[in-house]
């Protein structure tokens, strides 16, 4: 959880907060968000999530993310996940613009959506106050004519 916006949660926290994420099943509103599960496909085991946030019906934009297990990290797996949902916010909710938001400490997540294609739009400097200390946040973005699947 280093490089995200929340402390690590116990066991608890986690089945209330997976509760909420497995009833999230359809993007049908400004607002809505979908996370869906990243696996293995020979043991299906569970190493991760992504997610599509539809953040604007009337501008047409959304926000993708995604969180791997650490011993994960390297083999594409972010890169494959994040790169469905750009096809599901462009090609499924015809989107406009797409954006993904990262600690700007985070370089191998910079590097993901640098691989997808998407631009550095903002490097906010200290804009955040997270686990007590400020923090740097880089912007990316797509446009829809910009995707290519």
């Amino acid at each position: 959880a280093r490089y995200l916006y929340w402390e690590p949660r116990d066991r608890d926290a986690v089945r209330t907060f997976l509760d909420k994420k497995t009833g999230r099943t359809a993007l049908l509103a400004e607002g809505d968000a979908i996370d869906l599960a990243i696996t293995l496909r020979d043991t299906g085991a569970l190493i991760g999530n992504c997610l599509l946030i539809w953040t604007s019906a009337t501008h047409r934009q959304g926000e993708i993310g995604y969180v791997l297990h650490p011993d994960h990290h390297g083999h594409g797996y972010a890169t494959e996940a994040a790169r469905e949902m750009l096809r599901l916010g462009f090609d499924g909710l015809h989107l406009h613009r797409l954006t993904g938001r990262l600690d700007a400490r985070n370089t191998a997540s910079a590097r993901v959506l640098e691989k997808l294609g998407m631009r550095r739009e903002a490097h906010l400097i200290d804009n955040e106050h997270v686990k007590g200390e400020w923090t740097s946040e880089l912007i990316y973005a797509m446009l829809d004519h910009e995707w290519t699947p």
